[in-house]
């Protein structure tokens, strides 16, 4: 389970790369458009939050699986291993509580944006398709987070820490 959380994760991460990418391309040439007196990429805000909500959903996913989150362990560096295990264990499950809820109601937000034919201002695009396209990562955080929980009541860490982080 957890090499097939590792490869789903990273693909997720890779995808979310690829649409951050994206957006920027459509950034520049935007910019570049608007300097030199054309019209710029029509809707390109909505673009940008929306691909940009996009990419970090799905990246948040193997930013937890590598413990690439920002730790404020001011407190507990002298505290013995097993604390800090509980610790980071308690810290998990929240994460993982946090990101189940949202995943749930960005799931719910998607349907009644549905119902309700809710479009974005300028391009008009359905807003269903944005509050859908969080969900998967969010819930995948949450398991991510939920299997560390875990693995840290045990004693023990999901995966080994990544090298050169």
């Amino acid at each position: 389970m957890t090499r097939w959380l590792q490869h789903v994760a990273q693909a997720f991460a890779w995808l979310g790369g690829l649409v951050a990418s994206a957006v920027a391309v459509m950034t520049v040439v935007s910019i570049i458009k608007r300097a030199t007196g054309f019209m710029p990429v029509q809707g390109d805000v909505e673009i940008t939050q929306f691909g940009i909500a996009l990419c970090i959903s799905l990246c948040l996913p193997w930013c937890q699986l590598q413990k690439a989150n920002i730790i404020v362990d001011f407190f507990t560096q002298r505290l013995a291993a097993r604390s800090n295990h509980w610790l980071d264990a308690l810290g998990a499950l929240l994460l993982a509580l946090m990101c189940g809820l949202l995943a749930w109601r960005t799931s719910v937000g998607a349907v009644g944006a549905r119902e309700v034919s809710e479009t974005s201002m300028i391009l008009s695009l359905p807003m269903w398709w944005a509050y859908a396209s969080l969900a998967p990562g969010l819930a995948l955080s949450a398991l991510v987070a939920l299997m560390q929980a875990a693995a840290h009541a045990r004693g023990t860490d999901l995966l080994p820490p990544a090298e050169g982080i």
